[in-house]
């Protein structure tokens, strides 16, 4: 009879993720022993000169098994200086591109047209791939920071920039093609990268770096208003465009209190997003405060810290970390792996701007801001995603147990679980300082006051 009546809590902790309070939990502080996070040093150069840069991030499986299906996602930084251009270049991948600080005018070119386009902090737009862009940073203070999160459509995870594109073909294909004297053409559109190919083996870094130069280059005031004719800003009323950018903050927060606002634009409110089944959303937390503990049932999402600082805790199985580095070997190791596997671990790391972190689903995460801090979050498997809270007055999925299954879910009595849960005011966002504790620091200051005020 007591095996019937015993409260069996740790499964449905498990479950549930709730290891935020279980004494079970491992803290793992360092990138290297914590797979959901990639800090900024992850990401590698791909060009750089005086004008700005390129970087992309690590593949995301590299780090660990659970990363699987991200393998044909990555993401790319672009910065660049108050007036200049990235020259036109076409990809073999699908983009959204988030402006995340700067003004900037996108050129996308069609086959009997073109659109440009003022951008602005919060912009976004997708960009299929083999479409032509150039991108102009027409500020004449601040850099241009943008971020892309890429889809290859070739070699999964493997991106291909090409900006000469017309070098490759023959002479007389080229001929044939604009109808002119090879010479000519070589002297006007190819004379410069003709040069590069017959340079002599030993001078190959020079020709690089060459290269690296015309990727981001100055451009003038007068060019940057050339430019700017005709473009169009973004719509800050409407976020369903097919093609035309829109700012993830022009629709009210989904989440909002004064402790921080959860913007997110889904493929049910944008068209460009729904063949990628992507959604994307930006949060802002306010210095002290916490976004509260929550998971997600489909998606996994990469998150970029576009400002600010804080650190983020998430909940997964024991030694996830250990899952991209190595073989199953023996029947030890995956006995050992056997008796580990349902045990959980709370995974924790600093945030700094700059920084990655990836929320896998069904893993629950809450993340705390030590300044005003800003995120931008890319969700892959939009389509019928749930959030779910597990704590907070609204949307929290712990309050709709019954009362009978709390009884035998927790080491608490059902009324006990429902007044904790009753403690928590706020929604989605909270004080990250326990109230309890705030009152209580509040009243020996006014003791101390007291006492002080008689001197």
């Amino acid at each position: 009879m007591a095996a019937t009546t015993m409260k069996a809590s740790f499964p449905l902790l498990m479950v549930l993720g709730i290891a935020f309070l279980a004494s079970v939990c491992v803290s793992s502080r360092s990138d290297q022993d914590n797979p959901f996070i990639f800090e900024s040093k992850r990401f590698q150069t791909l060009f750089e000169n005086e004008n700005g840069h390129i970087r992309l991030l690590q593949k995301f499986d590299q780090r660990s098994k659970i990363f699987e299906n991200l393998q044909n996602y990555r993401l790319l930084e672009y910065k660049s200086k108050p007036h200049t251009i990235f020259l036109p270049q076409q990809t073999d991948a699908d983009f959204i591109l988030v402006v995340l600080s700067g003004k900037a005018i996108l050129t996308v070119l069609k086959p009997n047209d073109r659109d440009s386009f003022n951008l602005e902090r919060g912009d976004t737009i997708k960009l299929p791939a083999g479409t032509i862009v150039y991108l102009v940073n027409r500020d004449d203070e601040d850099e241009l920071r943008v971020l892309d999160l890429a889809i290859p459509v070739n070699r999964p995870g493997q991106i291909q920039n090409q900006q000469s594109i017309l070098s490759g073909f023959s002479k007389n294909i080229l001929e044939a093609s604009f109808n002119t004297d090879y010479e000519e053409i070589e002297k006007i559109l190819l004379e410069e990268h003709e040069k590069e190919t017959h340079h002599r083996r030993g001078l190959r870094d020079k020709r690089q770096q060459s290269q690296e130069k015309n990727v981001i280059v100055k451009v003038s005031k007068k060019q940057i208003e050339e430019l700017s004719k005709n473009a169009k800003s973004s719509s800050k009323k409407s976020v369903s465009s097919r093609s035309e950018p829109f700012n993830l903050k022009s629709s009210d927060p989904i989440y909002s209190n004064k402790y921080g606002k959860f913007f997110e634009i889904t493929p049910k409110k944008n068209p460009q997003l729904q063949d990628l089944d992507i959604f994307v959303n930006y949060v802002e937390i306010k210095e002290g405060s916490l976004l509260l503990p929550h998971y997600n049932s489909r998606a996994i999402v990469i998150v970029t810290v576009n400002e600010g600082k804080g650190d983020f805790e998430l909940v997964g199985q024991r030694n996830e970390n250990q899952q991209g580095l190595r073989e199953e070997d023996d029947e030890e190791e995956e006995q050992r792996e056997e008796e580990t596997k349902n045990q959980v671990q709370s995974y924790k790391a600093k945030l700094t701007p700059g920084d990655v972190f990836v929320i896998p689903a069904g893993h629950p995460v809450a993340v705390r801001a030590s300044s005003n801090l800003n995120l931008l979050g890319f969700g892959i498997n939009a389509e019928n995603n749930q959030r779910n809270f597990l704590a907070g007055e609204e949307d929290n999925v712990i309050s709709q147990i019954q009362k009978p299954v709390e009884d035998l879910t927790f080491p608490g009595s059902a009324q006990e679980v429902d007044r904790l849960l009753e403690n928590q005011k706020q929604s989605y966002f909270a004080n990250a300082q326990p109230q309890q504790r705030e009152t209580r620091s509040q009243e020996i200051k006014e003791h101390l006051y007291s006492i002080l005020g008689a001197f």
